[in-house]
């Protein structure tokens, strides 16, 4: 697996870098077809769906998770009564299913909270550490490790994985089956325009990521210069603007206001008020999860 700090475009960690919602970045952008709003309308119409994947007639394994990943994953594949425990980002607000969380108890990823809550399974991305996993396993405590998926067949695995160890494998079926339904919507919608996705950190992502996946299933042609995460400097930007832009964690982060980072730089937030055409929310883009189809089908919709 890649570490996650190396993949700047999707980390949690660099959301808690750069983190705490902040509305004046959002002022810079107000004409971006894609806003909070209307991600929390998608997430609201798919709610409807998950209550019934998380409720099947059986009772499943008691399941704790281990970071906002795998929050995702437990509230969309496990019924509530066999929830023991989420971690503390789960209702933050780059948490895809934050308005699920309700009264569920949150824990902290620790060996003493995880084992005080006896779950038969343990869901994880990135956190606690490798000591923490070997220490429930000796116990006879599952864990399941949600992978990096640098494209949508690793998504599919992802959710197949966590399904199959939730006991609910049509469920996980179902998930696969909408996010595939989005992406054979979305595909050569934009005609191969070009485009470059950008961080407030000026973090911009290639071929062989999630993100950049994400744009060529949109029809879009990724103009970043090499594969994987790099890094962008202004003066590039300025010289050789790209022809449109995508954003991603604008919404969430008050680096956008910071003056030392990329977003905070008045010449720079000149250039995406002409440029941008589409703002992802970090609760998209922090997971390698089926809601990705969430991002493509915005992406497609996106404005000249």
């Amino acid at each position: 697996m890649i570490p996650r700090a190396k993949r700047p475009g999707l980390s949690p960690r660099r959301v808690e870098q750069e983190a705490n919602p902040c509305k004046a970045s959002q002022d810079h952008f107000s004409g971006l077809r894609l806003s909070v709003l209307t991600h929390l309308r998608r997430v609201a119409a798919v709610a409807g769906l998950l209550t019934a994947l998380a409720a099947p007639a059986w009772a499943g394994p008691r399941v704790y998770s281990l970071d906002q990943c795998a929050d995702q994953y437990v509230l969309a594949l496990s019924p509530r009564a066999d929830i023991v425990g989420l971690s503390e980002r789960a209702r933050n607000g780059d948490s895809y299913l934050r308005a699920q969380v309700g009264g569920l108890p949150l824990h902290r990823a620790t060996t003493e909270s995880t084992l005080a809550a006896r779950p038969d399974v343990v869901v994880r991305e990135w956190g606690g550490d490798e000591r923490l996993a070997l220490a429930l396993q000796r116990r006879g405590i599952a864990v399941v490790q949600i992978d990096e998926a640098d494209d949508f067949v690793g998504v599919r695995a992802n959710v197949r994985k966590v399904a199959a160890a939730l006991g609910n494998v049509a469920g996980g079926e179902a998930l696969v089956r909408h996010m595939d339904a989005q992406l054979s919507a979305a595909a050569g919608a934009q005609k191969g325009r070009g485009v470059l996705y950008v961080t407030p950190g000026g973090d911009t992502a290639g071929s062989g990521t999630l993100v950049g996946a994400m744009l060529t299933a949109a029809g879009f042609s990724n103009l970043a210069g090499s594969p994987g995460y790099s890094t962008l400097t202004l003066e590039h930007l300025v010289a050789s603007p790209p022809s449109a832009m995508v954003l991603g964690f604008f919404t969430d982060l008050a680096a956008g206001t910071q003056h030392w980072t990329l977003a905070g730089n008045g010449r720079f937030r000149a250039l995406a008020r002409r440029r941008a055409v589409a703002s992802l929310p970090g609760s998209i883009l922090g997971c390698p999860a089926w809601f990705a189809g969430d991002a493509v089908a915005s992406l497609a919709k996106a404005r000249n």
